[in-house]
């Protein structure tokens, strides 16, 4: 806290450190960039706050991010219906996009295992990844985890759940560094990574 400051200025200080990736030193600059910013544009900015905690929800296929019932994605009839790509949240069907390197649908897990933190399977979207597999003629199921100790438990966990299946379960490969989060991997590895992709 600081004594400078008026009150409100440290609350939003505070509430803004409390985000991912955002330190106190950052969460600072932001609330300046706030108070200097043009009074219609903080307001646009709420606004857009608003419209995303009222309006978009997880969609009722894949899990991903949705403004409706169903993703733009799993809308899609161009998508190549025989492949799932799985991965732990949206930030991950973002950079498989912008790689460029697959056409296939999705299916967010909406985080990892972590049995310390009482992450088990029940909490993430593996039930719904499962049903997906009695009706939609899939083939093969890209374990897109992270390479992270939880993405790694998690893609075991998933490879055992899926033997029962008639569909071929295959892993990026190692060109995603081990403890990093696909999110944050170039493209140029992201793209090595799905075409090496080994069975899992």
């Amino acid at each position: 806290m600081h004594k400078a400051f008026p009150d409100s200025i440290n609350r939003l200080i505070k509430e803004l450190s409390a985000m991912p990736g955002i330190g106190p030193r950052s969460a600072e600059r932001i609330t300046f960039h706030i108070l200097q910013s043009p009074r219609e544009n903080i307001i646009d900015l709420l606004n857009s706050i608003k419209e995303v905690k009222t309006s978009v929800r997880f969609c009722g296929v894949c899990s991903n991010l949705s403004d409706g019932g169903t993703c733009g994605i799993c809308s899609d009839p161009a998508r190549d219906r025989t492949r799932i790509c799985v991965v732990e949240g949206p930030g991950g069907i973002t950079a498989m996009e912008r790689s460029g390197a697959y056409r296939g649908l999705y299916h967010v897990l909406l985080g990892a295992l972590s049995p310390i933190d009482g992450v088990g399977p029940d909490e993430l979207r593996i039930g719904g990844l499962l049903k997906r597999l009695s009706g939609e003629g899939v083939a093969e199921i890209i374990l897109a985890t992270d390479f992270t100790t939880g993405g790694e438990t998690t893609a075991m966990y998933l490879k055992r759940a899926l033997e029962p299946f008639n569909v071929t379960v295959t892993r990026l490969s190692r060109g995603v560094p081990v403890g990093g989060s696909l999110e944050y991997v170039d493209i140029a590895t992201l793209q090595r990574a799905f075409e090496d992709r080994r069975k899992a």
